[in-house]
């Protein structure tokens, strides 16, 4: 992965460093020249090999640990790339809702705390360990099925509206953010349909040329990370670049 904007001795941090798509922008990040640290995050602190890599544990469902990763950060200097790579759509319990009658408490609780609460709680804390002197980028991973204007079949009402409601606290963030630091870029980003655990059980009606590796979409998601700018921020970028609609 070559950089074209971001520069040398980068700084970034990897949440969610352990599922398919985590894992591989460690990995992308890794093979980069420009990359000189990578901080992997993940529930269970699984190392990697890399001497460029640092692991630690860390609880997207817990502001405690949330922010006990952030205080240990601190130290370390400013970031300029942060991604949050987690999601959840089915398993613990629950699954993707054809109708309403499948609606329940339980699953919007879940696909809240994953998709929405977490991501937004994260960005309270490690927002202020990005670098402001100069380009640096808080990107959380997001869906196109978030887009109200994109929805044609309805259904999936948890993760949809988890997703739209993510999209929402990315556009707040990067208002509030854009007041004082011009050069901090928030953005919500679209992988596509990737070949990993979220998504196998839905493969089946996916054509074989947009089912992505995880490693072919980590490239481009790190691509569109290198080509935003600050009037960017705020927005939802697909896998090629594209905004995608609120």
């Amino acid at each position: 992965m070559k950089f074209d904007s971001l520069g040398h001795d980068l700084r970034a941090a990897i949440i969610g460093a352990t599922g398919g798509i985590g894992h591989a922008l460690v990995e992308e990040l890794v093979a980069s020249d420009q990359v000189s640290q990578i901080y992997a995050l993940s529930r269970s602190g699984q190392s990697h090999p890399s001497a460029k890599v640092a692991n630690l544990t860390f609880d997207l469902t817990s502001e405690s640990s949330i922010q006990a990763a952030a205080e240990a950060l601190r130290e370390v200097g400013a970031f300029d790339i942060i991604i949050v790579a987690t999601g959840l759509l089915q398993g613990q319990g629950i699954a993707p809702e054809k109708n309403m009658r499948a609606m329940s408490f339980e699953n919007f609780e879940q696909s809240f705390a994953v998709n929405t609460f977490g991501p937004a709680v994260t960005a309270k804390h490690f927002l202020p360990l990005m670098r402001r002197d100069g380009k640096a980028v808080f990107a959380a991973l997001s869906a196109r099925v978030g887009s109200i204007s994109d929805n044609r079949i309805g259904g999936w009402y948890a993760y949809r509206a988890s997703k739209a409601a993510l999209n929402m606290i990315l556009k707040c963030l990067s208002i509030e953010y854009g007041r004082r630091f011009k050069d901090t870029i928030i953005i919500g980003l679209h992988p596509g349909t990737v070949d990993t655990s979220l998504s196998q059980p839905f493969q089946g009606n996916v054509p074989e040329d947009k089912l992505f590796t995880p490693q072919f979409s980590a490239q481009k998601l790190l691509s569109v990370v290198d080509q935003v700018k600050p009037d960017d921020s705020g927005e939802l970028f697909d896998w090629a670049g594209k905004r995608v609609q609120p």
